[in-house]
């Protein structure tokens, strides 16, 4: 048997990147034959299995051959005569589609030259910093827009090349799109807006149409005005993008990134006679989050973050000119007592929103830092013992809440003034 590393540790070593993962293929053998070499079988739908001491993943050289719609719609022939160039036929990109011997995987990829299995250009492309897909065959599996939209965001210079995104139209008008699983479209868009330019993934898919059906909430925002004093880049899809981008930039979690994605669909449902105002769009953008999270499944952080941000992002935006009371208000509203952390989170999601704006990327954000001293000062309140004295007061249950808050309220006002 042959034993091959594939796929993206190939990639990523001839870009000059650091290769964690490595993918393996065994071409000429049998479960039969990796079992009885100590291999640990682990795969439900074809033949992987794990190497008895490093625990990485080896899977017999397969074909695939479409039976039905959807990314599970496959039959899959595992055997012995199935060749490397028929393995890396199977594969989405040609940049993913190299092999390089066992012998040679852990060299550095200098010393690989003559001994890279590339049968469909993949080091073509990588010079020419295109994603193309390897045959027609990748129409057979919708998942893999999902990908090239995510590879795109990954590899921010890289363009997707004419024909692929001819034929990921194609697939879009096909109706492929549609009978994508949420937990799959979620675990790509999870991935893709951990990128270092998460924009280029949602670009991608607006491109070739398959925005519109995933995230109709998202795709409706291009082309949305709102006021140029407050939003010089206008364009409400724009500005999503560079919030977007914004959160990337502060290096942020995938529940801010999320939330900023999610701020402002309410301003894709605002009434054509009020535009380019957008009032009581935080409302609108909140329900329409729930229901996009609802739809794909979002994890309850995410959820939950990105309900915070879009119901408050306008009240912190114009928190500088709240007074103590007010504010203590804003921060109960945003659960900030008893969530100091997620707080935080959702100050980081304003902020890029503040800055996702055209010229205005590098702008101060005072809010930020005052609300997070409020918090502080609020946080501070010796409640167990203003509780006790207000219980040998003779007071209950809600009049000692009041009195703790109102302690807060008097700490707050002090650091302000």
């Amino acid at each position: 048997m042959n034993v091959f590393v594939v796929g993206g540790a190939v990639r990523d070593a001839l870009m000059g990147q650091s290769v964690n993962d490595r993918d393996w293929v065994v071409v000429g053998s049998t479960p039969e034959a990796m079992s009885a070499l100590g291999y640990v079988p682990v795969g439900k739908d074809f033949p992987v299995f794990l190497h008895p001491k490093t625990r990485e993943e080896y899977a017999l050289a397969r074909t695939e051959r479409k039976t039905a719609r959807g990314y599970k719609g496959f039959a899959v022939q595992a055997a012995p005569d199935v060749t490397l160039e028929e393995d890396l036929a199977r594969r989405d990109l040609t940049v993913n589609a190299m092999a390089v011997p066992e012998a040679l995987a852990h060299q550095p990829s200098s010393t690989w030259a003559g001994h890279i299995s590339d049968p469909y250009g993949g080091q073509r492309d990588l010079q020419a910093k295109v994603l193309r897909h390897v045959t027609d065959a990748f129409a057979e599996d919708p998942v893999r827009i999902l990908r090239v939209a995510r590879f795109a965001a990954r590899f921010a210079d890289f363009s997707v090349a004419d024909e692929t995104m001819a034929l990921m139209r194609q697939m879009v008008q096909d109706g492929e799109v549609d009978h994508l699983v949420p937990e799959r479209v979620w675990q790509e868009f999870a991935r893709g807006l951990m990128t270092p330019q998460p924009s280029r993934m949602f670009e991608v898919l607006r491109a070739c149409g398959a925005l519109q059906v995933l995230l109709p909430e998202l795709h409706c925002l291009w082309g949305v005005p709102q006021r140029p004093e407050y939003h010089p880049e206008v364009d409400t899809g724009v500005h999503a993008m560079m919030v977007l981008d914004q959160s990337a930039l502060q290096q942020a979690p995938l529940a801010v990134r999320w939330a900023c994605l999610m701020h402002d669909l309410g301003k894709g449902t605002t009434p054509a006679d009020v535009l380019p105002r957008h009032i009581g769009h935080e409302g609108r953008s909140a329900r329409l989050a729930q229901q996009v999270a609802e739809r794909l499944r979002v994890p309850s952080d995410c959820k939950e973050l990105a309900d915070v941000v879009a119901r408050e992002h306008g009240n912190i935006h114009r928190s500088l000119d709240l007074n103590a009371a007010a504010l203590m208000r804003l921060l109960a509203r945003c659960d900030a007592i008893r969530q100091p952390e997620r707080f935080a989170q959702v100050l980081q999601a304003c902020e890029a929103d503040a800055r996702g704006r055209l010229g205005l990327q590098d702008q101060a954000y005072p809010q930020a830092p005052r609300l997070a001293k409020a918090l502080h000062a609020a946080l501070a309140v010796p409640t167990a013992s203003i509780a006790a004295q207000a219980a040998r007061d003779g007071l209950q249950g809600p009049q000692i809440g009041e009195r703790i808050e109102a302690a807060r309220t008097t700490a707050v006002q002090a650091l302000l003034t």
